[in-house]
């Protein structure tokens, strides 16, 4: 299972998915710190015009002016320069930025802890179909060996031609149920195949067999308390409203000032031989005085702030009754284990009971018919509660959250 889930962390789609969305908002934060951090540009410009001096009133009276100057060309070598010192509306972009940042992150170690648990179920349905399988082929070997017993009872004179019918019958409903448990067994592997990421129909082995192993119930108010401060889901839209709030900061500071150095440098001049170095520099002022957008702005950051108040709610809840449920299923799971087991073994001892009764001639081997009937349903009974047990491990850590640091603890001794 170790393995698997390996596997799963490595190729499934959804954590792929996850992790370029991390890197998406990783690029979102880089741009919002770029309106923060200076911008530096160059041009050059290489001019032929030919100006109206009347138009751009020239005059003299007394004196005519030509019309227009002539054809003259510039040559102008420029870097532009411009540095921010002030803006508010930047400033909580940024920091919004980074919130979100920190969401995209939790809801990628969310989604490897959702994996671990979907890769763990997936794999005990394959350990479930593997076992129904080993208990399907020790039927079918019972049920060989019950058909030759009828075989020689009946050439003893010590049972009928339908002591063996009943058994041949069962020995063929035995060879079906196994036929139909080796199918599920690879169907469940194939849908394993296709979450681990591996090509569907390529050779695989479930080394882990199922099998009991018990774990301590923690007590319920601290493992909630642990489990709100760890699960990914949780935090994740904790770090969403946080994003929002400095949105709304940001929508806020729209009408404050804005305060900015701007500069340029270069040369200028109608021939390269004679350009001297030009240039400014210039503090700017701007503030915004009518800007109807942003009370729409304010209306949509405050519909966003309300629908994730009410998940974050809703997420405690469930939460809540997520890990309720793992450790109730956990509890009734270990007990059903132990119950079904001493079914399993009462079982057995009515079919060897039945079996020697059939052999000694005392009955028929409807008996037996029976109790492997009986067999059959507490050894089902038996692998669906170990299945339960061990899916309950699995729920609990997924409940608890940080699965990925801590499910192995959960798995049992390598």
């Amino acid at each position: 299972m170790r393995e698997a889930i390996a596997l799963a962390l490595k190729n499934n789609l959804a954590v792929r998915v996850a992790g370029t969305q991390v890197d998406e908002a990783s690029g979102t934060r880089l741009r919002q710190r770029s309106a923060l951090e200076p911008s530096i540009t160059s041009a050059a410009f290489a001019n032929l015009q030919d100006r109206n001096l009347q138009a751009l009133g020239f005059s003299f009276p007394g004196f005519q002016l030509p019309l227009t100057t002539g054809a003259f060309g510039t040559y102008d070598f420029r870097v532009f320069a411009q540095q921010p010192v002030v803006d508010r509306r930047a400033y909580h972009s940024y920091q919004s930025s980074k919130r979100q940042l920190d969401a995209a992150k939790l809801t990628y170690q969310d989604m490897r802890d959702l994996m671990i648990r979907q890769a763990a179920g997936y794999y005990l349905e394959g350990q479930a179909s593997a076992a129904e399988v080993e208990a399907a082929e020790a039927r079918v070997a019972t049920s060989r060996a019950l058909e030759r017993l009828a075989q020689d009872q009946h050439s003893a004179g010590l049972a009928t031609g339908v002591d063996v019918l009943r058994a041949q019958v069962q020995l063929q409903r035995d060879q079906q149920n196994l036929l139909v448990a080796r199918d599920t067994f690879q169907t469940a592997l194939l849908v394993l195949q296709r979450f681990l990421g591996l090509r569907p129909g390529a050779p695989i082995e479930l080394s882990d067999r199922l099998e009991f192993r018990g774990l301590p119930a923690p007590e319920i108010e601290p493992a909630l308390k642990a489990a709100l401060e760890a699960r990914g889901d949780y935090r994740s839209l904790r770090a969403q409203r946080e994003a929002l709030v400095e949105q709304q900061k940001a929508s806020r500071d729209r009408y404050l000032p804005k305060l900015s150095i701007n500069g340029d440098y270069g040369v200028f001049g109608r021939n390269f031989g004679q350009m001297p170095a030009i240039g400014q520099i210039q503090g700017t002022v701007s503030f915004t005085i009518f800007d109807r957008d942003r009370s729409g702005e304010q209306r949509e950051i405050a519909s966003r702030l309300q629908r994730v108040d009410v998940q974050i709610a809703d997420l405690e809840r469930g939460i809540e009754q997520d890990l309720r449920k793992a450790l109730l299923d956990l509890t009734s799971a270990e007990q059903q284990v132990s119950v079904t087991q001493a079914g399993v073994d009462l079982a057995a001892s009515e079919l060897k009971l039945s079996e020697d009764r059939f052999r000694s001639g005392v009955t028929d081997n409807i008996e037996v018919i029976t109790a492997q009937g009986s067999l059959q349903s507490a050894q089902d009974d038996h692998i669906s509660a170990l299945a339960r047990h061990a899916d309950a491990r699995m729920a609990l850590a997924r409940a608890l959250g940080a699965t990925e640091q801590i499910y192995e603890s959960y798995l049992g001794p390598k």
